[in-house]
């Protein structure tokens, strides 16, 4: 049974349109959270790819600039 309370008034669903209801609830939370889940998993997945390709061009110029870097002596 659920009571749903607009304007003022109430009304009672009950029965089978209770289910209805229920499981059509259900399915707008079971598809907001999967979409949020899957937001979270591509933004994951971009920065690793990025950092996967940024931390080592990031060493090799740094070896480089140590190779040819010039030094005070």
């Amino acid at each position: 049974m659920m009571e749903i309370t607009r304007n003022g008034k109430t009304m009672v669903i009950t029965g089978w349109r209770a289910w209805l209801v229920g499981v059509a609830v259900a399915l707008v939370l079971a598809f907001v959270g999967l979409l949020i889940v899957l937001i979270f998993w591509g933004v994951a997945i971009t920065l690793t790819a990025v950092l996967l390709v940024v931390v080592p061009l990031a060493i090799v110029f740094a070896i480089i600039s140590a190779l040819f870097g010039s030094r005070a002596r």
